[in-house]
């Protein structure tokens, strides 16, 4: 692959939550990472994507960026020593495997809930930071055009986003069990985000009638409880609302919002008492479990819960792998064609700039009629020299070998090597 590229990543794969919190960037963070990167770094194609599971930034130079990056992210998320993060990170310094993180990340073959269809969108959103910030290239922007097309593929062709293995649906899935037992269940949700509003979403599919939603913002909180057949209420009575439910469900960042175990105390808890944190910094108190009848799950042990949907995924994911391939392969054709681009120009000039010195020596014994016929002659002439070299180099892109074409047609015409 004719590209420089390369992904810096910290999941939770290798990650505890803690340290993913530590290093996680809302929409603002990763513009401003964006700029850093640009005013910083000579790094082009750059996409920064930052989830509850995964902080990751891709980029194409040609030396590697790894730690100032890193120290870009420490600096943005406002702390100095990166010793405690960067063991963390993983560095995929080759350009194909860089490729194909990115397609197995987009595509959910990466997310701890396999096939999970959200990330789609935030990479999207990524995308669209990037284009913003003027640093997505035509590499990039081919890259995550196919990316999408290769989504679309895999949904239209396989099982592999069949059912609703999502961690929304996990979480709906997790209170179910947790609530088994109990009659008329009030469930209490914090924040309407995206996660939070597929949470409500997935309840409509489940025996779960009495969802409650607050959010700082009470007219969308109205707007998704009309969408979800459940009720808003204002955001002045959250503790009053946390107070009364059996289930607790937060969707709003740590550094907005936060559930301490003090309070809880205070509210007294009399019958079983569950809270469910799915934001990222986290936003409820893991030691609240340390109050009587009152349980702590978070986004890490929320996952993989869909077991039939899930089990379908798996199956499908051979099937999703060999699609990805073969984009891969249709789009590293692509960057070698582009790679070889310049080399054909310089080709195509080389030999007008040999057309206009033959044509200056006898136009002017020609008249007006015959200038314009070998005008004409000499360009359909060159154009036809030109293509058959292009199509060769085309075939040898498809075969992996136009380098060994493109540096013989840089002898051979003297082209500038520092240009092909």
């Amino acid at each position: 692959m004719e590209n420089n590229f390369k992904a810096l990543t910290l999941s939770y794969k290798h990650a505890p939550i803690n340290v993913r919190e530590a290093v996680a960037l809302n929409e603002i963070g990763c513009r401003n990472l964006l700029d850093k990167i640009k005013e910083f770094t000579n790094a082009q194609d750059v996409l920064v994507l930052s989830t509850c599971n995964r902080t990751e930034v891709y980029y194409s130079a040609e030396k590697e960026l790894d730690q100032a990056i890193i120290k870009l992210i420490a600096m943005e998320r406002g702390f100095i020593s990166t010793k405690k993060i960067t063991p963390y990170f993983q560095h995929i310094t080759n350009p194909e495997l860089a490729v194909q993180h990115l397609f197995y990340v987009g595509l959910g073959l990466e997310s701890q809930v396999v096939g999970d269809m959200q990330i789609l969108n935030q990479v999207k959103k990524a995308y669209q930071w990037s284009a913003e910030a003027n640093m997505a290239g035509p590499f990039l922007h081919r890259l995550l055009h196919t990316i999408f097309a290769t989504n679309k593929q895999v949904f239209n062709e396989t099982s592999f986003f069949d059912g609703a293995a999502s961690v929304s649906y996990a979480t709906v899935e997790l209170v179910e069990e947790l609530i088994a037992d109990l009659v008329n269940p009030r469930v209490l949700m914090i924040g309407v985000g995206e996660i939070g509003a597929n949470v409500c979403d997935n309840f409509q599919k489940s025996t779960i009638n009495n969802v409650v939603i607050v959010n700082r913002t009470h007219h969308k909180a109205q707007a998704l409880a009309e969408k979800t057949n459940a009720t808003a209420m204002y955001w002045e009575n959250v503790w009053e609302e946390i107070a009364q439910a059996d289930v607790v469900i937060s969707s709003v960042p740590g550094d907005c919002f936060f559930i301490t175990k003090e309070v809880i105390a205070q509210q007294g808890v009399t019958t079983p008492k569950f809270f469910l944190d799915l934001s990222m910094p986290r936003s409820i108190d893991s030691t609240l479990e340390e109050i009587a009848g009152v349980e702590v799950y978070n986004v890490d042990t929320i996952k993989n819960r869909a077991s039939e949907a899930l089990e379908m995924r798996m199956a499908a994911i051979p099937q999703v792998q060999q699609i990805i391939s073969e984009a891969i392969v249709e789009f590293s054709t692509w960057t070698r064609e582009m790679a070889m681009s310049p080399a054909l120009q310089q080709f195509k000039s080389k030999l007008e700039e040999i057309r206009q010195q033959e044509l200056n020596r006898y136009m002017k014994n020609l008249g007006e009629a015959e200038r314009e016929v070998v005008e004409k002659l000499t360009q359909n002439i060159l154009n036809k020299i030109v293509k058959l070299p292009a199509l060769e180099l085309k075939a040898a892109c498809m075969r992996g070998e136009s380098e060994a074409l493109v540096e013989g047609l840089a002898a051979l015409f003297s082209l500038e090597k520092d240009k092909v």
